[in-house]
């Protein structure tokens, strides 16, 4: 009866979903508001095994769908037709045929998606859910307009739904680790789908905020791929792996002090590093796991609800944020000042910002562009061709702000003149300037 109740209370708070949406697994884990770590949904009670296969599969001459695990038991009994790179489809667009019918490649993520998200049952409804952070791979333009219509499909109705890279996962999850594991550099080593990748995260503690910023760089020649089963043949492969895998590490590394390395996807498994994990382990703290995205996602989206003092003192420069600070020049009550517009450190598709100002003189106004990375601040002169004439301070102007890619800065500009005394001409204009 206790325990019942327990469940009952839990099912009831509110929490915070962080989805890892990958081209081959996804990842779903979770966070109560009142918790600061986050759990991830395992594929199987009581075990570890978090990684849902992103497939579906429908069976044959019947319209039923099934997802991750149980569609490649289907597929694999010829019991249906299996769908697999459900995110490459979505972003390419238009329909997909399976089985003499066309189905919107766009709503079959979805669909995949709402099903996996039913995992949640066993620990709460999704009445308890209260945001969700999507993070992926690659963010691109096409990615966000994809994942903008998943969350669409999935009515979700007054939750608040947010986008974050991998990378920018990465830094939210150390943000909230100890200390000591990030006061230098630290090494994310990622072997989970075709090859290598290692993400270095720095800290630039001479700025204020602390600036953060991650490089990648790819190792496609070391693939992901199986040992032979023939037992001299496989304890050859492992051995030229791990020595690849050594000189690999030596030179990131080389001239770097490192607080930590992370090991994640089912590339490390199995028990091929020896030299090159005696060489991370001297100095550096060592984990291995695979569910740092997600649970990554699930801090970044606690912080967009509820910023700690930590977040407050970092800004991430990854690359698809708002690398500089944007305002203008104002005067207020007769002081010069500086009135900001958009912040650095922003995703630029979440960048948006509207006002209005009244010119003080002439057909033009400026824009202060003030960078994190180091450059000279600049100034931008953004002229109104066609203005009407009128004295002094009787021109006001209504603007929009945003972002069009991570380097353009767009304005939609209009003249609303100045009261009943001078209406407003309907002039509009569109001006856009880089970074």
């Amino acid at each position: 009866m206790l325990l019942g109740k327990t469940v009952e209370k839990l099912k009831s708070e509110k929490l915070v979903i962080g989805y890892e949406l990958g081209d081959k697994m996804s990842q779903i884990s979770y966070c109560y508001l009142n918790s600061n770590e986050p759990e991830t949904l395992s594929v199987t009670a009581g075990t570890e095994q978090f990684n849902i296969p992103t497939v579906l599969c429908k069976r044959l001459e019947v319209g039923q769908w099934f997802y991750g695990k149980e569609a490649l038991r289907y597929a694999g009994e010829e019991e249906g037709t299996l769908l697999t790179d459900l995110v490459e489809l979505a972003k390419k667009g238009g329909n997909v045929e399976v089985e003499d019918n066309e189905y919107d490649a766009v709503a079959l993520l979805t669909l995949f998606v709402k099903r996996s998200l039913t995992l949640l049952s066993l620990v709460a409804g999704m009445e308890s859910v209260t945001a969700i952070m999507f993070t992926c791979d690659n963010l691109d333009h096409r990615m966000i307009e994809v994942l903008t219509q998943v969350a669409a499909g999935l009515g979700l109705k007054n939750r608040k739904v947010f986008f974050q890279s991998g990378r920018e996962s990465f830094y939210y999850y150390m943000l909230n680790q100890p200390q000591e594991l990030w006061n230098h550099e630290v090494l994310l080593c990622d072997y989970r789908e075709k090859y290598l990748k290692i993400h270095r995260l720095e800290c630039n503690k001479k700025t204020t905020p602390v600036v953060v910023y991650i490089e990648t760089e790819e190792y496609p020649s070391f693939l992901f791929e199986s040992f032979p089963q023939e037992e001299d043949a496989r304890k050859q492969a492992m051995e030229e792996k791990d020595r690849r895998f050594l000189e690999i590490l030596s030179e990131c590394c080389k001239e770097r002090v490192i607080s930590s390395v992370y090991l994640i996807g089912d590339g490390f498994r199995e028990e091929w590093m020896q030299d090159s994990l005696r060489f991370l382990c001297k100095s550096r703290r060592v984990f291995r796991g695979n569910n740092l995205y997600s649970k990554g996602a699930c801090f970044g989206m606690k912080d967009r609800l509820e910023q700690n003092d930590t977040a407050g003192s970092y800004v991430f420069l990854g690359e698809d944020k708002l690398k500089a600070n944007i305002g203008m020049k104002v005067l207020r009550r007769g002081i010069d000042s500086y009135f900001a517009l958009l912040d650095a450190g922003q995703n630029w598709f979440d960048c948006k910002k509207e006002c209005s100002f009244i010119l003080e003189s002439d057909n033009y106004f400026e824009m202060r562009v003030t960078p994190l990375n180091g450059r000279d601040a600049k100034v931008v002169e953004i002229f109104l061709d066609g203005l009407p004439e009128r004295p002094e301070r009787t021109t006001c102007i209504h603007m929009d702000i945003f972002l069009k890619d991570e380097d353009t800065v767009v304005l939609l500009l209009e003249d609303k003149g100045f009261g009943e005394i001078f209406p407003a001409s309907g002039k509009k204009w569109r001006e856009e300037f880089k970074i």
